[in-house]
C-alpha cells in the first residue's frame, strides 16, 4: 500500500498562501494530502492595512476568502488556532484537535516586538490584523467625539506613532490625510489636532536613499505631522509616553508600529531562535530538522556579509514559492533548490497621491511613484487570484 505523504501549513499569510498556490499548481492529485491551518477563513494583506487603520480605506479590501484563493479538491483548509508544534513527534496542537504531518511548513506571522519597553504591550494599539485596524480607526474616531464632551483634554487629540519605518511612515500619511475629514464633522480646529512620530534611529526609513527618507519627512510634515527623530521611547503610559530625554507626551492614542518578531509558538517548539526567528539552511528548512520548513515573519534568512532580510511580504511571497518547489522535490525524491532573493525594490505609500520607491533600480517619487504602488498591489492580486480578483478588488 502506498502511503501518501501529509503536509500542514501553519499560516495563511504571504509566505503560507503562496506556498499552498504554488503546491496545488504543481502536485497531481494524491500525490500528497495538504492541510492549511488559520484562525480565519481569510487571507489579509499586512501591506494594506495602514489605510483601514486611519480610516481612508476599507478593511475588505486587505482581504481575500481563503476558499477563492485554494482548490479544495487539492487543499484541505482547516479553521482553528494553533496551540504547540511538536516537530519531533510531527504533530500539532490545535485548540479544538490535532494533526500529524510528514511535512511541515510554518508561515505563523510575527507579534509586536516591544524592545522591553515597560507599558507598551498594555498601552498601545497596534496594525496587525483586519481586527486591530477596525478597532483602531473606531478609536481615533471616538477620540473626536470625546474632546467635543470634554475641551479641556488636549490628549485625546495628540496621536503618537512609535517607529518610523514603512508601517510607520504609511500609517502617518493616512492618517494626515483623514484628520481634516475628522475635523470638519465634529467641528474642531485643526490646529487642535497634532500627530506625533517618534522614531529611535537617526533617520526615518532607514531601508531608503537619505534623499528619499528625507522627501518623505518633507511630504509628512507639510501635512501637519511632528516627527521626534533620533528619540526612544522610554515608558509607554495609559496617559501617553515618555521618551528618553525625559519629555512626556500626552496622549490618548499610541500607534506602535516599531518593529515585528518571529511568533512565541516557534521558541515554544524548542527551534533554535533569534527574537523569535528560526534561521533556516539554504533550502528554508529548520537546523537539523529537514521534516520542518520556515518562512515568513518566523524564518531568518541572511544575504550577503551574513546580514539577514528584513523580514517583508516580498521575501515572504518569494519564500513561498521556494518552499513549495522544495516540498514538491522531497516528495518525488528530486534535488531541492537553494533559495536566493531577489530584491524587485521597495515603495513606501505617504498618503494619497504620494509615495517614494526604488524599483529595479529606478528611484520614484511623488504621483509616479503612487501608481508604481498600486501596480505593484495589482500584480500581488493577480499572483494569487488571477484576473478575477484583480477585477474585483477595483471594484471595491
Amino acid at each position: 500500500m502506498i502511503t501518501v505523504p501529509k503536509i500542514v501549513i501553519l499560516g495563511a499569510g504571504y509566505g503560507g498562501i503562496m506556498t499552498a498556490i504554488k503546491l496545488q499548481k504543481e502536485l497531481g492529485y494524491n500525490e500528497a494530502n495538504v492541510t492549511l491551518v488559520n484562525k480565519h477563513d481569510y487571507h489579509y494583506m499586512t501591506t494594506h492595512l495602514h489605510m483601514p487603520a486611519a480610516g481612508t480605506g476599507n478593511a475588505d479590501q486587505a482581504r481575500v476568502s481563503i476558499t477563492r484563493l485554494i482548490d479544495e479538491f487539492k487543499i484541505d483548509f482547516v479553521k482553528s488556532t494553533v496551540v504547540q508544534i511538536k516537530a519531533n513527534e510531527r504533530k500539532i496542537i490545535l485548540e479544538d484537535g490535532s494533526l500529524s504531518f510528514d511535512y511541515l511548513v510554518v508561515a505563523l506571522g510575527g507579534e509586536a516586538e516591544t524592545f522591553g519597553i515597560p507599558g507598551l504591550q498594555q498601552h498601545s494599539l497596534r496594525i496587525r490584523s483586519i481586527n486591530s485596524v477596525r478597532f483602531i480607526r473606531e478609536h481615533i474616531r471616538y477620540q473626536f467625539a470625546r474632546y467635543k464632551l470634554e475641551p479641556e483634554r488636549s490628549d485625546y487629540l495628540t496621536f503618537v506613532v512609535g517607529g518610523a519605518g514603512f508601517t510607520g511612515i504609511e500609517f502617518a500619511g493616512e492618517l494626515a490625510d483623514r484628520i481634516p475629514k475628522l475635523c470638519k464633522q465634529f467641528d474642531v480646529d485643526p490646529k487642535l489636532v497634532k500627530l506625533v512620530l517618534i522614531e529611535a534611529g537617526p533617520t526615518a526609513l532607514p531601508g531608503f536613499a537619505p534623499e528619499l527618507a528625507d522627501y518623505a519627512m518633507k511630504v509628512l510634515a507639510h501635512k501637519g505631522v511632528t516627527f521626534k527623530i533620533g528619540t526612544a521611547i522610554r515608558e509607554c503610559r495609559a496617559d501617553g509616553v515618555v521618551l528618553a530625554d525625559g519629555e512626556t507626551v500626552k496622549s490618548a492614542t499610541v500607534i506602535w508600529t516599531g518593529g515585528i518578531r518571529g511568533n512565541r509558538l516557534v521558541e515554544q517548539a524548542g527551534f533554535e531562535t533569534v527574537r523569535g526567528r528560526v534561521k533556516v539552511d539554504a533550502f528554508l528548512r529548520a537546523q537539523e530538522k529537514e521534516h520542518v520548513y520556515v518562512v515568513g515573519d518566523c524564518s531568518l534568512v541572511t544575504g550577503p556579509q551574513d546580514k539577514p532580510y528584513p523580514p517583508t511580504a516580498q521575501l515572504a511571497i518569494q519564500q513561498g514559492a521556494a518552499c513549495a518547489f522544495n516540498l514538491v522535490a522531497a516528495i518525488r525524491g528530486e534535488a531541492p533548490r537553494e533559495f536566493k532573493f531577489s530584491g524587485k525594490g521597495v515603495v513606501a505609500s505617504l498618503g494619497k497621491g504620494e509615495a517614494i520607491g526604488i524599483v529595479l533600480g529606478k528611484t520614484y517619487k511623488g504621483g509616479k511613484a503612487a501608481v508604481m504602488k498600486k501596480l505593484i498591489d495589482l500584480r500581488y492580486l493577480y499572483a494569487i487570484g488571477g484576473i478575477p480578483l484583480v477585477l474585483r478588488k477595483m471594484r471595491l
